[in-house]
């Protein structure tokens, strides 16, 4: 089944694009375009739709969140449609170069990133009266960059919010980079927070602010149960976190609620005494 949806959210055009062999897609994801800036690709699975789509559009700049399979699939095929250059942090453009090995289930969700020509942004991104300004937002990924348009009060914000409390991690998220880059943030003023998954037209910096409290309550009940002598499986259970199996199981263990503790524990290792 394929979905491609399209919307507007605060002036802002929007598509939301999934996949699925059966049935209706596990996770959609948002690409953004507005005063010819597209921010994100989606992923390949939908490549047809999404070029047919946008191929009436005037698009001059591709900017990228990250280099997530679902972000930057179609990066090399819209760049030979409509000629425009794709930016990003210096960390994706290195990682687009050639093509990255992928999980199975990401294979079968989103389908691998073709490599492209990624060109490292150099400051803020002008178009249309509108000004794109890069902030650098690792955890989610180590490259992962928010977008923030001061003129308008809205913040491109990728994969750095999700929802005010996530059931799972990735196996290579940070939180301890999230917790820092949710605080960046912050800082900004904004309202519209244009997630690729879970857009909120208005009322953004309340729902970073949740967020950033849910994972600094985990942090540091982790951090306190580790001095207690728990395991694993009895923070799971203090915290009330549990496993979505399904999820578990298709991912291999890629992702689910046991890695937001194992990431904790990493970076509290790291951090030393």
């Amino acid at each position: 089944m394929q979905v491609l949806r399209e919307k507007t959210i605060e002036e802002v055009a929007a598509w939301e694009a999934g996949w699925s062999p059966l049935g209706r897609p596990i996770m959609t994801v948002h690409l953004f375009l507005a005063g010819g800036v597209l921010v994100d690709t989606g992923l390949r699975h939908m490549r047809g739709p999404i070029l047919e789509t946008l191929r009436a559009r005037r698009i001059h700049t591709i900017l990228l969140t990250h280099h997530h399979e679902d972000h930057s699939s179609n990066a090399a095929a819209l760049q030979r449609e409509t000629g425009a250059p794709v930016l990003a942090h210096p960390d994706t453009a290195q990682k687009m170069r050639r093509a990255f090995s992928i999980l199975p289930y990401q294979h079968l969700i989103w389908g691998r990133s073709e490599p492209a020509g990624v060109k490292p942004f150099d400051g803020p991104v002008d178009a249309g009266g509108l000004s794109f300004v890069p902030v650098h937002t690792p955890g989610h990924s180590r490259d992962h960059t928010a977008y923030l348009v001061p003129e308008r009060g809205w913040l491109f914000s990728g994969d750095l919010y999700i929802a005010d409390r996530v059931k799972y991690f990735r196996a290579d998220e940070r939180i301890a980079g999230q917790i820092a880059s949710l605080k960046k943030v912050l800082s900004l003023e904004f309202d519209a927070l244009l997630c690729a998954h879970n857009p909120r037209p208005s009322g953004g910096k309340p729902r970073i602010a949740a967020k950033l409290r849910f994972l600094e309550d985990v942090f540091g009940e982790v951090k306190r149960l580790r001095e207690r002598g728990l395991n694993e499986r009895g923070m799971m259970q203090s915290l009330g976190l549990g496993e979505i199996r399904s999820v578990q199981w298709m991912t291999g263990g890629n992702v689910s609620a046991r890695n937001i503790i194992r990431s904790a524990l990493r970076d509290l290792d790291e951090a030393g005494p």
